[in-house]
């Protein structure tokens, strides 16, 4: 059982996969760093769909997901793009949690693993 990388970089892949898992990096809103968290929110489900795309597999597949906040109280406003955004029945197992991010600019970072 070998690995697959996906953009591979100096210091990590934006996705790996190991058997019929992959598993991505966590994606911050490359292209809209300082934007509210609604706006990030959609620019990193939108790299996602990308990174799983290029893996050969999608949103319906996910098996678990990891969302750092930089500030819990946008909570609420990160969940209104993400139900729009997951597969009805087929949501993953899921955790978020508030975490200081790389920089201030990006305000939240999701990370998924998902079946093949």
């Amino acid at each position: 059982m070998g690995l697959k990388r996906i953009e591979v970089g100096p210091r990590m892949s934006q996705a790996v996969i190991h058997g019929n898992t992959v598993y991505t990096a966590g994606q911050v809103a490359a292209d809209k760093p300082g934007a509210s968290v609604a706006d990030q929110t959609r620019n990193v489900l939108d790299r996602i769909d990308a990174v799983l795309k290029q893996a050969g597999t999608d949103k319906t597949k996910l098996i678990a997901a990891t969302i750092w906040l930089a500030d819990i109280k946008t909570f609420a406003e990160m969940n209104s793009v993400w139900d729009k955004w997951v597969s009805a029945g087929n949501t993953p197992a899921r955790a978020t949690v508030e975490a200081k991010l790389a920089t201030p600019d990006y305000v939240v970072e999701i990370q998924v693993i998902a079946a093949l």
